[in-house]
């Protein structure tokens, strides 16, 4: 009983995890404390949901951001349409 209860709360959280961001968050905000970290195996099931098809060599995929004076946005399929290089810096320096 109990094992049937954990599987399908992990086959539940697993297929929340591969829901939109707003939505994981929506169903963990009613989670309580730290249950589906002690009781789950929580980043085995993070990294498997939100395991990419990306490879080595692989186009990224396009996307959109606001330029920093938030007046447009910006497409990367544009930039590379017009053979602009692209560079991508994830991290923080404040």
């Amino acid at each position: 009983m109990i094992a049937t209860l954990w599987v399908v709360a992990c086959v539940g959280l697993y297929g929340v995890m591969r829901q939109s961001p707003e939505r994981f968050a929506r169903v963990m905000a009613e989670i309580p404390g730290p249950v589906p970290f002690l009781i789950l195996p929580f980043e085995t099931l993070w990294m498997r949901a939100r395991a990419g098809t990306l490879q080595v060599g692989s186009p990224a995929p396009d996307f959109s951001l606001m330029q920093l004076d938030k007046t447009a946005q910006v497409q990367l399929s544009s930039l590379t349409a017009q053979h602009r290089p692209v560079v991508l810096v994830f991290g923080s320096y404040t």
